[in-house]
């Protein structure tokens, strides 16, 4: 099969669907490639880079039609695009079939197979075909950079001579892919990073990116992940809580990054007007979900805003294409990986097996048919993990009282143990020599003075818990030296034994050191 890739005509698109490398692994699989003159020029990829990996470059979007089985593009087809399809041909773009159902019945009337990406269904298998999530990642980042570069101050605090900068305070109003990226963005910049999301089982990613989840009192329970792990729609109470705690939030926070999507319907306003009057100045506000009507009431689609109070609003709607080149990459492997798909047995035919879930979830027309909405998927979507239990918050007196009664309770143990330990030694002691006295009372020295110091030491210092085991291991060789020269064959045995084995344990702790060390070693 030939497939083929269009310049992108869409205003401010620099994306491109295929690239040099993905065209060579798609040659693998048997099939051939073409493309329009110029159609990486804006991502990176000139045209001799293209010829270079073997693709064919056309003078136009037309002779591409005509040549082409498969084409392949970003945007959804503009109508001079879609005018140029013909009857079993395929398209592989984004499409947002919901949105347009007059393209969608324009592709249908033409006989065209439209694959969108933006419908691959979130399973576990078709993660290396989700679009949609390969230009969030990016999105989620480019938004931070955005902000960094409209917010004009430090984003981590600072202590100079000349004074102390406090850290820029981060909001990420929804932890999807999106979300997430932002949060590891701005977390590594060193900002101090907020997040919240109507899901409460990502909390736990959440706090391991480094920021901190931001709890919503709700007497109700709210569910909020819907199928493919979106976000589903919110009830009216739970809505005024969140607008709530988001009004109680905005006086402290400088950097706010909304990316709240739910499939099929606008974007929800979560940041309204009387937020961003609250604002300090200088803040900046960007708004991933500007496409889509919005997060915040005073977005602009592809503008910039500048409010009286000095706060900037970012609703550009291009994040992904601001980053061509790393986008076009990601995006070409999708649709590479898509077509691999289409391609088992790598001999360059396409098979459109609509029992497969993820060809017939991304498969919008097929053979003269509207196949959109798709049924289930028979493999069920990723799970999500059941919220955690709400970890109760105790006031300092309380947390004092509890500390104090877990010290009472360890003091009663310990007393017990040394109790116990007396009697024993005591019983012992009137039957034994006085010899085998002096030596148990070593031996039980060592052995809670060793096990202190070894619990003591944090599991994640593992080299410092050698050096420490090393020591031990030392004293204990020389003791088993000091035995071996007894005169009753049991002692000198049993110190024949701990010299043998403290003497593996130093080499074994030393070989394990250097081996860890050299880790961090540059080559």
């Amino acid at each position: 099969m030939k497939i083929g890739a269009l310049r992108e005509i869409s205003a401010g698109e620099s994306r491109v669907a295929l690239t040099p490398d993905s065209a060579l692994q798609l040659q693998k699989l048997g099939h051939a490639c073409v493309i329009e003159a110029g159609a990486g020029e804006k991502a990176g990829f000139s045209d001799a880079a293209y010829t270079a990996a073997g693709v064919d470059v056309l003078a136009s979007a037309h002779a591409v039609f005509e040549t082409v089985d498969v084409v392949v593009k970003v945007r959804a087809p503009e109508p001079a695009e879609a005018a140029m399809l013909r009857e079993g041909q395929t398209l592989i773009s984004f499409f947002w079939p919901a949105q347009t159902p007059e393209l969608l019945e324009f592709c249908r009337e033409k006989g065209a197979t439209v694959i969108a990406m933006d419908m691959v269904p979130r399973i576990s298998r078709a993660q290396k075909m989700d679009a949609l999530s390969s230009m969030a990642n990016i999105a989620g980042y480019r938004a931070v950079i955005e902000a960094s570069n409209h917010f004009g101050r430090f984003f981590t605090g600072q202590i100079t001579a000349a004074g102390k900068v406090p850290p820029a305070k981060v909001l990420v109003v929804g932890a999807g892919v999106a979300g997430l990226a932002a949060i590891g963005t701005a977390t590594s910049l060193g900002a101090i990073t907020y997040a919240f999301d109507v899901r409460p089982e990502v909390a736990e990613q959440i706090e391991s990116m480094g920021a901190q989840f931001v709890f919503l009192e709700f007497e109700q329970a709210q569910d909020g992940a819907a199928t493919g792990g979106y976000a589903a729609p919110s009830s009216p109470e739970f809505r005024e809580k969140q607008l709530a705690k988001f009004r109680e939030l905005a006086p402290e926070i400088d950097i706010v990054i909304t990316t709240a999507l739910i499939p099929g319907r606008p974007a929800p306003k979560l940041w309204t007007q009387d937020m961003v009057e609250a604002m300090r100045p200088g803040s900046v506000i960007v708004d991933l979900a500007a496409e889509r009507g919005g997060n915040c009431d005073l977005t602009v689609p592809d503008e910039k805003v500048v409010m009286e109070n000095g706060v900037t609003i970012i609703g550009y709607t291009d994040f992904p294409s601001r980053m061509a080149a790393q986008a076009s990459t990601l995006y070409a492997n999708n649709i590479r990986h898509m077509l691999a798909d289409l391609t088992p047995s790598k001999d360059g035919v396409i098979v459109h097996n609509m029992d497969d879930d993820v060809i017939r979830g991304a498969t919008v027309t097929h053979q003269g048919a509207i196949t959109y909405p798709p049924p289930p998927p028979k493999v069920p979507a990723i799970a999500a993990a059941k919220p955690k239990e709400k970890v109760t918050e105790f006031t300092p007196e309380e947390k004092r009282a509890g500390e104090a009664a877990a010290f009472k309770a360890q003091t009663r143990n310990q007393v017990g143990l040394l109790v116990a330990g007396g009697l024993l030694i005591a019983l012992v002691g009137a039957y034994a020599p006085a010899s085998f006295m002096a030596h148990l009372i070593v031996f039980a020295l060592a052995c809670f003075v060793g096990f202190q110091v070894i619990w003591s030491v944090s599991h994640s210092l593992h080299t410092p818990l050698m050096a420490v085991t090393n020591a031990i291991s030392g004293i204990v060789v020389l003791g088993a030296l000091l035995q071996v020269g007894s005169s009753h064959w049991l002692v000198v045995s049993l110190a024949s034994l701990s010299f043998l084995i403290a003497t593996i344990n130093i080499v074994g702790g030393f070989l394990v050191t250097r081996r860890m060390l050299a880790m961090f070693q540059k080559s």
